[in-house]
């Protein structure tokens, strides 16, 4: 990695040739006036206006930043608040973390982020697989795609060592996230990243993902928010990076890294969740907590409790799998070692799908109560290869089986829209691909679970608060993962507060949502808090890690500082979009239907819900 000096000018090129686009930069140093071409951490905007690439050095105001806070601070910066998130004007940003693609564990993620055509707000998905690594490695900061070009064309991007380029694409067109990979493998071979986008993206559908290829050639996905719409719309199918001829992630102190890394990594085995429940059962093991503590959301949101819950658990999934020959242990990406996923087989042993999580399995088997795993996995199968959000669709079945379309337990019925109407694009299809709020307006229902119009997942507000404040507040629209309440409400890692009472859960919400703003920025998977907030030396080896990579002497005051800012920028652009405090509530059905066992209604002062953004 070059050091310049102050007195070096960096001058960004784009140079068009036959075989693309070619970006770079040039150091002119004053002392002799010699040019030297080097590589950079740099941005590459892509504009699919006039197909023009272009890399620009990081602006100082987004040094020290990675993934979410990246992203979040782009868009703010460069989007109009209201302008159409399927129109020209809208960017969608890609960004690696502040550890992205070096040997730290579970330093594989990457984030995305655009104004969301579901939401109307900021969004902002992470994912794994292999592309993270591989732009780390290149070392691309942010890769922004922004504009739209005009006709029927659509296009794929290479990214490589030797820049950028656009290239006309035909072949995949209309076909599912599998064998677009298939063929740009053959195309290009097996180490290539890939970042995709379905029919259901093609289509610009709410409901819509970007998927991403993982290291066994399958797929994860940044899931929500309808960001596979927003790729549609700037006509491109497909992404690929090359990692060929890159260098390793550069590491400003090696031994200082190598010893944080190996603490780090100690601390993530050594929990009992991150590193002996998640990687035995994966994130399925909550099926039975979550309906032993009544907020596992059955029959759209109407129960607590799922009488056959043990049919979708993560035991019963685990002894499958194990039975079938599958892998009840798999990573997501390189350097995993939490290794929460899987891989399911049919009765016969071959493969139905992989990345089995709970959020899926709890929204077809409570919600949409279909007590069988076999049809929950191949319909997440199908939903991989079609590009579509797992979370956002299965919610919205339910809410569609409360609408009369199909009905309750209808597995198969699930399977048919999924392939003949959502997969083709039929009336029907284009209207549950509008997600779950569209649904439920078009059918006059009034139990739709949504915030923000994105759906709401796999906890019950009523019977676990501290969730509820985060589904309320959260910039995102309804997601968990913003700030994992259940952590303290539930699993009692880093303190307890009681689910069932409103009490501290505010506070709870906010500092989680803070904090793992903070980890979106880095790269590192999210479950990394469950030692975080158990054992002192995991957050302390994170910050070291990041001062290791960079050469910087960041302190854990300044990564809060990093988990508010972004979420204040967040808020703002929100703000700036039309989505004001009004919006910052739960559906008004949890606060006038209790649920069973506990009896339980959502209650929360509308004044204790404000208080969230005072920080």
């Amino acid at each position: 990695m070059t050091r310049l000096s102050l007195s070096a000018v960096i001058v960004a090129f784009t140079v068009t040739t036959d075989e693309g686009v070619r970006t770079g930069a040039v150091v002119f140093s004053h002392e002799d006036g010699e040019a030297e071409e080097f590589d950079m951490s740099k941005v590459i905007r892509v504009n699919m206006t006039d197909r023009s690439v272009c890399v620009e050095a990081v602006p100082e105001g987004w040094l020290g930043l990675g993934g979410r806070a990246l992203t979040s601070t782009i868009v703010a910066a460069e989007v109009p608040p209201t302008c159409h998130p399927l129109g020209p004007n809208n960017k969608l940003v890609f960004a690696t973390g502040l550890l992205s693609g070096t040997p730290a564990a579970n330093s594989g993620r990457f984030s995305a982020g655009a104004k969301s055509p579901l939401t109307g707000g900021i969004k902002e998905s992470n994912a794994g697989g292999t592309a993270s690594r591989l732009l780390s490695r290149l070392d691309v900061h942010a890769l922004i795609i922004e504009g739209q070009p005009k006709g029927d064309s659509w296009f794929g991007l290479r990214v490589s060592k030797d820049g950028v380029v656009i290239e006309e694409e035909t072949e995949t067109l209309g076909m599912g996230n599998f064998a677009v990979v298939e063929v740009l493998t053959r195309r290009w071979g097996e180490d290539i990243g890939i970042i995709s986008i379905g029919p259901a993206g093609e289509n610009r559908m709410a409901i819509s993902n970007i998927s991403v290829k993982d290291p066994n050639g399958k797929l994860r996905s940044f899931g929500r928010g309808g960001l596979g719409a927003v790729l549609g719309s700037k006509k491109i199918k497909f992404i690929t990076v090359d990692g060929t001829g890159a260098s390793s992630v550069p590491l400003a102190d090696p031994a200082a890294f190598k010893k944080a890394a190996q603490i780090f990594a100690k601390t993530l085995l050594d929990h009992p969740v991150s590193g002996k429940g998640l990687r035995t059962y994966g994130t399925a093991i909550l099926v039975n907590i979550l309906n032993e503590v009544g907020g596992l959301p059955t029959r759209n949101f109407t129960g607590g409790q799922y009488e056959d819950h043990d049919k979708i658990s993560g035991e019963t999934m685990y002894d499958t799998i194990v039975e079938r020959g599958g892998q009840p242990t798999h990573r997501c990406s390189p350097g995993c070692v939490i290794q929460c996923s899987q891989v399911y087989n049919d009765k016969e042993g071959k493969y139905v799908t992989s990345g089995f999580e709970y959020e899926t399995i709890w929204a077809l088997g409570a919600n949409c109560c279909i007590p069988d795993l076999d049809a929950i996995a191949e319909a997440d199968g199908l939903m991989d290869d079609l590009g579509v959000d797992s979370i956002e669709t299965t919610v919205m079945f339910a809410v569609a089986m409360e609408a009369g379309i199909l009905p309750f337990g209808d597995g198969k019925g699930v399977l048919r829209m999924l392939r003949e109407d959502i997969g083709k694009a039929t009336p029907l299809g284009r209207i549950l691909g509008g997600g779950t709020g569209a649904v439920g307006r078009l059918y006059g229902l009034t139990r739709v679970p949504v915030v923000k119009n994105q759906a709401i997942p796999a906890y019950d507000p009523r019977s676990v608060k501290g969730i509820g404040v985060t589904y309320a507040t959260t910039t995102q629209g309804a997601d968990h993962t913003a700030g994992y309440a259940i952590v303290s409400n539930v699993l009692n890692v880093g303190g307890v507060v009681d689910p069932l009472k409103n009490e501290g859960q505010v506070e709870l919400s906010r500092n989680l949502q803070i904090a793992t703003a903070a980890i979106d920025s880095t790269g590192l998977c999210l479950f990394i808090a469950f030692p975080a907030l158990d054992i002192p030396e995991c957050l302390a080896a994170v910050i070291d890690m990041i001062n290791a990579r960079h050469g910087i002497t960041l302190t854990g005051d300044d990564v809060v500082a990093l988990g508010k800012k972004t979420l204040k920028i967040e808020r703002a652009f929100n703000l700036a979009a039309g989505i004001g405090p009004e919006q910052d509530r739960l559906p008004e059905f949890f606060e006038l239907e209790k649920i069973a066992p506990h009896d339980v209604a959502w209650d929360m002062p509308t004044e204790e819900l404000q208080s969230f953004w005072n920080f």
